[in-house]
């Protein structure tokens, strides 16, 4: 098929129903998965380290602690008070904390396989519906924000998904991760939705496929590490309070108890999004590169290249932060919500409120 056919190519309304039936399902199915996520962290048990700190040392401090005698074969055994530490010390292996699933509790583990089966059935009933909204215009189904917004979401929640297949210990990312594609379909449906169609002749080539994919999985990455690096925050707010001598309230507790330590998840993200930072200075480059097929420019100070530009900044300072003596920790962590912002508003803010070149697409 050559480029004039592709351009008067009607889109398939059948497969374009279809594709909307599909986003539907996938929503209501992601619905169920966030109420089997809710009743996992709800009704599960806290993480194994926060069970046995409260067991040992019941009022949070050493003088309170009394011995605990527990149950052995042939009679019984006495444990002595250990010192609780809630930090992962430099060097140490990373514990295995998150909630109910992770925690070897039964109801838990049963709430935890029902969500992450329902997450799994969600993504293939949304990879479904991208699926076919491309074929229902024989291109990438990234020609606008809708389409990009529904791409998103899957490769969101595939990150996610082959992440628990590696065996890696993120089931705490199920909830927060679930309750943002729904946000994001729900958006996509009500505001963003754009009728099946062709793109302009200047975005007919094979750069579409290859520099609209990058960005779209480096967002879903930086995402990722984006709510690792939110309930590290949280989390490690709640350990310095402990340390200190605090008591957080009951409903914190439960909470920040169901995940993992502090230093661990600072870890995870930092390793997300210096995994992924190479392939966005990849994205800008083929972004350059495409931008002087279509437009006979690598760079023009369109809104769209300055943020980009703006995000690999970000990026890189929260990078060299990590790297830099004091700048570690909660200071390196503000740097990488900034450096996410910039990304999100890369998206959303310069897609709708700013004119420009990439502006093709309409909402």
């Amino acid at each position: 098929m050559n480029l004039a056919a592709t351009l008067a190519a009607e889109p398939n309304e059948d497969l374009a129903h279809i594709s909307n039936v599909l986003i539907y399902s996938a929503m209501a199915v992601y619905l169920l998965a966030f109420f089997a996520h809710m009743a996992e962290w709800l009704f599960g048990s806290r993480s194994k380290v926060a069970r046995t700190a409260a067991a040992l040392t019941p009022n949070k401090t050493a003088a309170a602690a009394p011995a605990v005698t527990v149950q052995a074969k042939g009679g019984t055994a006495t444990l002595e008070r250990p010192k609780v530490v809630t930090r992962s010390v430099t060097g140490a292996r990373d514990v295995p904390d998150g909630p109910g699933a992770a925690a070897g509790d039964e109801k838990g583990d049963l709430y935890g396989r029902i969500a992450v089966s329902l997450t799994v059935l969600a993504f293939l009933l949304e990879f479904g519906g991208v699926l076919t909204r491309a074929l229902s215009v024989q291109r990438a189904p990234w020609g606008n924000m809708y389409e990009f917004s529904i791409t998103f979401s899957t490769v969101a929640v595939g990150v996610y998904l082959v992440l628990m297949a590696l065996r890696k210990n993120i089931a705490w990312l199920g909830l927060p991760l679930v309750t943002t594609v729904l946000l994001d379909l729900g958006l996509a449906v009500t505001v963003l939705y754009t009728s099946s169609d062709q793109l302009v002749p200047a975005l007919h080539s094979y750069w579409l496929w290859i520099h609209v994919s990058t960005a779209i999985f480096c967002g879903a990455v930086f995402y990722v590490g984006f709510v690792a690096t939110m309930l590290y925050l949280f989390r490690d707010s709640y350990e310095t309070k402990l340390q200190n001598g605090g008591q957080p309230g009951k409903f914190a507790t439960s909470v920040l108890e169901r995940l993992p330590s502090a230093a661990s998840l600072d870890k995870f993200s930092y390793r997300l999004n210096a995994a992924i930072f190479p392939l966005w200075t990849f994205t800008i480059i083929a972004g350059a590169i495409w931008a002087g097929d279509a437009w006979g420019r690598y760079w023009g100070w369109d809104p769209k290249e300055v943020w980009s530009f703006i995000t690999w900044v970000a990026y890189a300072c929260y990078l060299h932060a990590r790297a830099t003596a004091g700048w570690k920790g909660r200071k390196a962590a503000y740097l990488a919500l900034i450096a996410f912002a910039c990304w999100l508003f890369n998206y959303y803010g310069v897609n709708i409120f700013v004119t420009g070149k990439h502006s093709y697409a309409g909402v």
